[in-house]
């Protein structure tokens, strides 16, 4: 599968009695009914591990963006309107201020590793603490509960799977607990976030502004509110897209379907 494409239903699967695994690309499952899969004794893998590091860039990529406004900077730069450049156009700094990570998996832990370049503060919240020596490596402390994370950080940055518990685990309460001056950074999943009640804390300035690699749908709707707002940033799902990670990729998914056919251990398996 690529780009969840194709779309495995039971027509699908009733169609190909022979199937024995399905490799999927990237980290999320959650285009995948597993419990189908396995009623027809088919065994699912992903591509985890080699997407974790461009993911990380992309997360540090959204937050200097967002800070430092450069969107608007460079609209601003290229705009033909443009006769100078105002001397009070400010953004805001990144170094030095406090990272919340809502997700310490592998792509959350290299975020942290990067953001202590940054001299950051950093945060996490996880459903189990990381072990001390990986907290003491990049300085993080854990948060057993995500509203003391929310109510500290001036980034928040979610980096979970899309699973039944965190389905909106980021909506209208936790939005309300974060800072007026707070960013919210999304490199997991669009439905992370309670789209609408993201909308309405930036439209009233519950939180400063959000930039985010997903959405849902993808793409939105090309009249949706959040592509007015100049305090937010949107990119096409891109964590992993680069030449070097997509082919890695996709060998990974060839070792994990030659495993299967050969009745062998499957790298990987879901």
């Amino acid at each position: 599968m690529w780009y969840h494409k194709p779309v495995i239903n039971e027509e699908l699967l009733q169609s190909l009695p022979n199937l024995k695994i399905v490799a999927s690309s990237g980290v999320g499952i959650d285009h995948l009914d597993l419990n189908l899969l396995s009623s027809y004794g088919i065994k699912v893998s992903n591509t985890p591990s080699v997407v974790s590091t461009d993911t990380a860039d992309m997360g540090m990529a959204l937050m200097l963006a967002s800070s430092r406004r450069l969107v608007e900077g460079y609209q601003m730069a290229v705009s033909p309107e443009t006769e100078f450049f105002p001397a009070n156009w400010l953004g805001a700094e990144v170094s030095n201020t406090t990272l919340g990570i809502v997700g310490m998996g592998t792509i959350g832990y290299k975020v942290a590793q990067r953001a202590r370049a940054f001299e950051m503060k950093i945060l996490y919240h996880n459903r189990n603490p990381r072990n001390k020596e990986e907290e003491r490596a990049v300085e993080a402390i854990y948060c057993k509960k995500i509203d003391d994370l929310l109510q500290q950080s001036d980034f928040v940055l979610l980096s979970v799977n899309l699973t039944p518990q965190t389905h909106k685990l980021i909506g209208k309460r936790e939005l309300e607990l974060m800072k007026p001056t707070a960013t919210l950074i999304n490199i997991s999943r669009g439905l992370v976030v309670d789209q609408d009640a993201l909308v309405e804390a930036l439209q009233n300035k519950v939180i400063k502004a959000a930039a985010l690699d997903v959405t849902y749908p993808e793409p939105l709707p090309r009249d949706h509110p959040l592509l007015k707002m100049k305090n937010v940033i949107i990119t096409p799902h891109i964590g992993s897209a680069t030449k070097k990670t997509r082919r890695l990729m996709m060998e990974n998914m060839i070792e994990s379907i030659q495993a299967g056919l050969a009745g062998l251990p499957i790298p990987n398996e879901v």
